[in-house]
């Protein structure tokens, strides 16, 4: 790889630039690793010492058992350097460990309303939730997307099915409440579900219920089969 020299790439196509603008998600396993490390040396551009890094193991994963002692062996890796990586991936293995360890299983609609009724209840306004879930209906992200009256022009399925691809979700679940109590569901619910779900078939992650929230019960478009 050239030693290209950040200074010398244009601004807004710099590693912390780009985050900001389009996001963490959007960032190469070089650039990310360009932000921790943050400068290069003398000799070595912080884009070069991240291609080493990367060209130095088989994938981005064998990251998780680096050594110091390997890192250094790389070119421009000092102590200090290897320090801050081994420390920043230390820091994110014990934040998806305490992720896997309050992992939530979302395979009834009763573990549904129980995990969303407390937040949903006695609020004044609409508030549309969407549930991310693995291979095993294991809780991966709780999303509110929109607040207000729902209907079909708010919804936004690029939105909805935006965060499924993030998060590599193998089902969706929709919940959102009625403020009046009433859990019947309207024509505009009705709508919107079908027009998700023929969503979901399409990008094969499937809308698995939509579960409307009262102030002491529940509406579930599955149980009813609506779905």
């Amino acid at each position: 790889m050239n030693n290209i020299l950040v200074k010398d790439i244009p601004i807004l196509d710099r590693p912390r630039e780009r985050l900001l603008k389009y996001g963490v998600i959007n960032l190469s396993n070089e650039e990310l690793l360009s932000i921790v490390l943050k400068n290069g040396t003398k000799n070595e551009s912080v884009m070069s010492l991240s291609y080493n890094i990367l060209k130095s193991i088989n994938n981005i994963s064998d990251l998780k058992d680096i050594s110091i002692n390997k890192l250094t062996k790389i070119n421009g890796i000092g102590e200090v350097k290897a320090i801050t990586l081994i420390a920043a991936i230390e820091l994110g293995k014990r934040v998806y460990q305490l992720k896997e360890d309050k992992k939530v299983l979302l395979n009834d609609s009763k573990l549904i309303y129980n995990l969303l009724h407390d937040e949903l209840y006695d609020k004044k306004q609409e508030y549309f939730i969407v549930l991310y879930l693995d291979n095993k209906k294991y809780l991966i992200e709780k999303k509110v997307l929109f607040i207000g009256t729902i209907d079909y022009s708010t919804v936004h399925p690029r939105e909805v099915f935006k965060y499924a691809y993030i998060n590599s979700a193998s089902s969706i679940i929709l919940v959102h409440n009625h403020p009046s109590g009433d859990v019947l569901p309207s024509k505009n619910d009705i709508n919107l579900t079908k027009t998700l779900k023929e969503i979901g078939k399409l990008n094969n992650i499937p809308i698995i219920d939509h579960i409307i929230i009262g102030n002491n019960n529940y509406y579930s478009f599955y149980l009813e089969d609506m779905l």
